[in-house]
């Protein structure tokens, strides 16, 4: 999947500098709006076909509200922090920090505003996603079962949940999926109201 997302991306960049004519440039907002409301759609029709979601939410208690609450909180805290180390503008640095590893989403939305902070966007939450994969069998056998789900953030609903699952339990493996899709929801919130501040 990597490969294919930084193929795709070098081509997007090879094609910008060599191939695109300027008057395409005036049409790349209404495509990225399109393919943003594509993305929305699918993810609630995989929220909407997953009936057993709903019905486990009662076994797990509170947990499954502190976990992702802490992940978007340490996230944001995250980004904060990052704004003083690199001076980025401080919404900006939220912006890139609420994408939690949904970089087609993050970027998607911030680009239009800056295409150097949509691109910073686009590499962090890649990285994040990456960094996720390789330290969760790690934080699991060291740190605890739940952290596992905060080191994905909103891919321990989808592509992290299977590491989360072989190296945690199925209770948490639960609040995994759960937690990523109330992180998710929060990124499609937080993102475009930090963009909104910039």
């Amino acid at each position: 999947m990597t490969k294919k997302i930084l193929a795709v991306l070098s081509a997007g960049i090879l094609a910008g500098l060599f191939i695109m004519p300027d008057s395409t440039y005036a049409n790349t907002g209404l495509l990225m709006d399109i393919g943003l409301c594509l993305l929305l759609f699918f993810v609630g029709i995989d929220l909407g076909n997953n009936k057993e979601l709903f019905k486990n939410l009662k076994t797990v208690g509170f947990k499954v509200l502190v976990v992702p609450a802490a992940t978007i909180g340490g996230s944001l805290l995250g980004g904060i922090v990052c704004s003083f180390i690199f001076n980025l503008d401080i919404f900006g640095a939220l912006a890139i920090a609420s994408g939690m590893s949904w970089y087609t989403l993050s970027a998607i939305i911030i680009t239009p505003v800056s295409a150097e902070l949509g691109t910073i966007a686009f590499l962090t939450n890649v990285f994040r996603e990456i960094l996720a994969f390789v330290f969760i069998p790690i934080i699991a056998k060291r740190i605890g079962f739940l952290e596992t789900i905060a080191a994905g953030a909103a891919i321990s609903m989808d592509t992290g949940l299977p590491l989360i699952t072989k190296n945690t339990n199925q209770e948490v493996a639960l609040i995994s999926f759960i937690s990523g899709v109330i992180i998710s929801l929060s990124v499609t919130v937080l993102v475009p109201i930090f963009v909104g501040l910039i």
